[in-house]
């Protein structure tokens, strides 16, 4: 029986804040790697994760949402975007079908249009709108540029998910398999348990600590009975974003941790003991030496 080939090849994931790429990443793995919020810049690494079935393996690169940065950490997020363009077999853009194409889509175009590689448009989140409004939709981003293919999708409820998979395989060359079957991402544990602490985090406060917060895992060890203790610190630029996170009695922290311990516990496959402190270190996002600190580091793959 003739061999059938192996395709393999890494894709990134690029749009604007809030159009679903995670939500995305997470459908295609199946599992949860990269952290999701209804706030803008979540996204601060390039997550990387690794689909693979019998004949082919797409590495994703999940970059963060192209936007005019306002200090160091956003240069780092932008630039941290446009490099995941440089070395890739094929791209997703990923746009929102319940909302107009503007400046920021069109920013991102002109970037693609340099592209060596194959764009491929993906519309995400057609759940939301009436099925008349997909064409006008396809027909407006037609004319803007030149894409492979043009896929409507929706992430949340996977519709059309594996049709885009298909289609992008054929975009990819023969070529090894990177990285073992049953592996989901190329992070250390310590990376993905910080971006959950993070994620609840993101989830329970509001508007005033979100962008200030930063996750370090201080350590990660096993106990006899194969139960995992995480210490964490939680790293916010000032003292009253300190004491809403903490909250009224230690409650706020007390719901973060309990939302926390879950997905880690789901992600590891063990139980979790999780003890977590909040540190404040002011205008962090400003100094590089916290950015490197904090786990802020281009990363090479």
């Amino acid at each position: 029986m003739e061999q059938k080939t192996f395709r393999s090849g890494f894709v990134a994931i690029v749009g604007r804040p809030n159009v679903g790429k995670s939500t995305l990443l997470n459908r295609v793995i199946g599992q949860k790697i990269a952290i999701m919020s209804d706030k803008a810049q979540t996204t601060r690494n390039k997550i990387q994760g690794v689909y693979t079935t019998n004949d082919s393996q797409i590495v994703f690169i999940d970059t963060p949402g192209i936007h005019k940065p306002k200090h160091k950490l956003g240069d780092f997020m932008v630039e941290s975007a446009y490099s995941a363009l440089r070395e890739v077999d094929a791209i997703l853009f990923l746009v929102s079908a319940d909302q107009k194409r503007g400046p920021g889509d069109n920013f991102i175009i002109e970037r693609l249009k340099n592209s060596d590689a194959p764009v491929i448009l993906v519309i995400n989140k057609i759940d939301t709108i009436h099925p008349d409004k997909l064409l006008p939709i396809i027909e407006d981003y037609r004319e803007q540029m030149d894409f492979a293919e043009i896929i409507p999708i929706s992430a949340t409820q996977g519709n059309n998910v594996d049709n885009l998979l298909e289609k992008l395989t054929t975009y990819l060359e023969e070529g090894p398999q990177y990285y073992p079957a049953d592996q989901i991402t190329d992070h250390p544990e310590y990376f993905v348990v910080s971006e959950l602490i993070r994620e609840k985090v993101l989830q329970l406060t509001h508007e005033e600590v979100p962008h200030s917060v930063a996750v370090v895992v201080d350590s990660m060890t096993r106990d006899e009975n194969d139960k995992v203790h995480v210490q964490a610190t939680i790293v916010v630029e000032r003292n009253s974003q300190k004491g809403i996170l903490i909250g009224k009695g230690g409650k706020m922290m007390k719901d973060v941790g309990i939302r926390a311990r879950k997905d880690i516990e789901l992600l590891l496959g063990n139980k979790v003991y999780l003890e977590t402190w909040v540190k404040v270190e002011k205008n962090w996002r400003d100094k590089q030496r916290y950015l490197k600190d904090f786990g802020y580091r281009e990363m090479d793959y």
